[in-house]
């Protein structure tokens, strides 16, 4: 009697998934809002994250993509997770100095204090003084 299902793990180290895997990252990386939320629309996780915890949202994100971030976002994505360091998407915007973004992600839900650094950690850091005002801090 064979089991038709496959566990997680199996599907984990299946050449076909982590081709498509990368191949959706690097969508994230480059900004593909369309073909991205295509992708996520036929059933990719909105929050799908690499080894390092990072989401589709973070490299998008990191990357300066706000029409992606939007449209992951859109489609259900935590603009909150962190990744495996403690990093937000939205600090890593700030970081960045990606303003569009950041603006994408506050629309999206994104909270200014999670994470850390958090973004307003982040935009103290880096003397940002108008993101501390969009963030409501002085």
């Amino acid at each position: 009697m064979s089991d038709s299902k496959h566990t997680s793990e199996e599907h984990a180290h299946d050449p076909e998934v982590l081709q498509l895997a990368a191949k959706v990252f690097d969508l994230a990386r480059q900004g593909h809002a369309q073909t991205l939320a295509a992708y996520v629309d036929a059933g990719v996780p909105a929050d799908l994250t690499n080894d390092r915890g990072d989401t589709l949202v973070m490299l998008a994100a990191y990357h300066g993509h706000a029409a992606a971030v939007t449209a992951l976002l859109e489609r259900g994505a935590d603009p909150n997770r962190a990744n495996d360091r403690g990093q937000t998407p939205l600090a890593g915007a700030v970081f960045k100095g990606e303003d569009e973004v950041v603006r994408a992600l506050l629309d999206g839900g994104a909270d200014p204090a999670a994470g850390r650094p958090s973004a307003v950690e982040t935009a103290r850091m880096l003397a940002r003084a108008e993101l501390l005002k969009l963030f409501g801090e002085s």
